[in-house]
């Protein structure tokens, strides 16, 4: 026998004898002060009570039948199965679904009730199409923070079942099997709900968001705007359809009303009647006013008047299809603060213009817009240009009439430093060069779909204005040859030397054909 296995032996009967042996303290050669210090590892293994309950427990919430054991374990079962969401606030909830793209508004109310209460509470703006919505209180309870409504289209009493949609103006409603294309659209194909209806709904819109800033509404009465203005003192912006004099007294308890939109007149749906006395109610009611917006209203000289001495922040005034009576356009002087003048769809400015002595200018008018209106009258266009002989802004769109002794009228504006002309098919090159030349302090140029006025019958006076501006969109018809080498560039820069050189290249050929396919190249 080897020495290697010797000694093996030997080691393996001493490690036999220390394992069977049993610690005796009694015994034991060493002194009480030299014994060793029990581990925290003896600690742990001596005492496995806790270890054994522990590891029992899981095996009883572990499945027992389960082929597929996971290879890792939670401390909270099915922790896969929760809505983790639950476990944020609705204040947190609430900002995390704000932060999303209004896009996602309703994926997000699809997915639990708590998402839809949440959501309903993220939306401001509205547009009330079921009045049964408003009516029965369901608008309030999912909506309680809405500070935007519009109760126009729903208004309506229609055919919902209907697939005939009616576009008539501004409206849009559905209709019967029984109306024929060629029917004039009147009264009869127009049902709106009834005052008292339409005041309930008011009211119980007005109790349930006092926060509202924006209404629209039709066909209210005088108590349904009352109860408005009284639960609503926020209320900023109001649009009224189908109002007349009585209608006013209501909205004139709104003292912080800013906008406003009112609408008397609608051809073939309906009419009531603003005169005097309601814009003078509304002058003194509303002085906070910054626009006021007139629709088929009628009126004079007085009630123009009390609306500039009472409104004395109003900065925009448009008028849209109006009735008023002769002598009305100079009152607008009264309004010392305006800076923006409107007419829409006016079928004339002016009937008796008066004499113009009386004409008074607005000092501080800066803009002046004519959109689809009809001018005709020389008288009344003359008088209107001598109201806004302060204008900066002048802008003509699709109007009927305006021709070159029309637009010669505009000459008494001597500050305009912007010009736009869109749809004036009337009017001819020397026409537009016989006001713009004088204009010294011109800036800006618009011209498009204006047929007669032709890229041929430019001057050299009129090229030179050109290079001085600081923009320039000419487009007067399909044809222009301009716009490919002008439009969308700064004319301060690269247009003063595209119309020097065309001015210098004039005055060397004389065929205006050689000059034109040049610019063309």
């Amino acid at each position: 026998m080897g020495y290697r296995e010797v000694a093996e032996k030997d080691h393996h009967a001493r490690t036999m004898s220390l394992g069977a042996e049993k610690p005796n303290t009694k015994t034991s050669p060493l002194p009480p002060s030299k014994k060793r210090t029990s581990s925290w590892s003896d600690i742990w293994l001596k005492n496995t009570t806790p270890l054994k309950n522990v590891i029992f427990a899981m095996q009883l919430a572990s499945p027992k039948d389960s082929k597929f054991k996971p290879t890792h374990k939670t401390l909270i079962p099915n922790w896969a199965n929760i809505d983790r969401t639950s476990l944020l606030s609705d204040e947190i909830l609430l900002k995390i679904l704000a932060k999303l793209p209004e896009s996602q508004g309703k994926p997000n109310s699809l997915v639990c009730k708590r998402w839809l209460n949440l959501q309903g509470r993220l939306v401001r703006s509205l547009k009330v199409l079921d009045w049964s919505f408003l009516q029965s209180g369901r608008l309030i309870s999912r909506f309680p923070n809405l500070n935007q409504v519009d109760m126009l289209y729903g208004s309506f009493i229609s055919d919902q079942n209907s697939g005939i949609l009616l576009s008539y103006r501004m409206f849009s409603f559905h209709t019967g099997s029984e109306f024929s294309p060629k029917q004039r659209v009147s009264e009869s194909n127009f049902k709106l709900l009834p005052p008292v209806v339409v005041d309930r709904g008011l009211d119980a819109l007005a109790s349930g968001c006092p926060n509202l800033r924006k209404l629209v509404v039709i066909g209210a009465s005088e108590m349904g705007l009352l109860s408005v203005a009284e639960e609503c003192p926020t209320l900023q912006e109001l649009e009224l359809h189908k109002c007349s004099d009585n209608v006013l007294r209501g909205i004139a308890a709104c003292e912080n009303l800013q906008v406003l939109k009112l609408v008397a007149y609608v051809e073939g749906l309906y009419s009531s009647v603003v005169s005097d006395i309601g814009l003078t109610i509304l002058a003194q009611g509303c002085t906070r006013l910054v626009k006021l917006e007139l629709c088929g209203c009628e009126g004079s000289f007085d009630g123009i008047k009390a609306i500039g001495q009472c409104c004395q922040m109003l900065e925009e005034l448009t008028f849209c299809d109006h009735r008023m009576d002769g002598g009305w356009l100079a009152a607008l002087s009264y309004c010392e603060n305006l800076k923006t003048l409107r007419f829409q769809s006016c079928k004339r400015i002016e009937t008796i213009p008066g004499p113009e002595e009386y004409m008074g200018a607005c000092p501080a008018l800066e803009r002046l817009h004519l959109q689809k209106c009809q001018l005709r009258d020389k008288k009344s266009v003359r008088a209107l240009f001598m109201v806004c002989g302060a204008a900066r802004e002048i802008v003509f769109q699709d109007c009927w009439g305006l021709d070159n002794d029309m637009f010669r009228l505009a000459s008494t504006c001597r500050r305009v430093k912007f010009l736009s002309l869109e749809g004036c098919s009337v009017l001819t090159t020397e026409g537009l060069e016989s006001v713009i030349l004088p204009w010294k302090e011109l800036e800006c140029l618009r011209v498009v779909s204006c047929k007669n006025i032709k890229d041929k019958e430019i001057s050299p006076a009129l090229s030179t204005l050109f290079s001085t501006l600081k923009e320039l969109q000419w487009r007067p018809d399909t044809k222009s040859l301009l716009p490919s080498s002008v439009f969308g560039t700064s004319i301060g820069k690269k247009g003063s030397r595209f119309f020097r050189k065309t001015r210098d290249l004039k005055m060397l050929f004389d065929d205006q054909n050689l000059l034109l396919d040049f610019i063309h190249r």
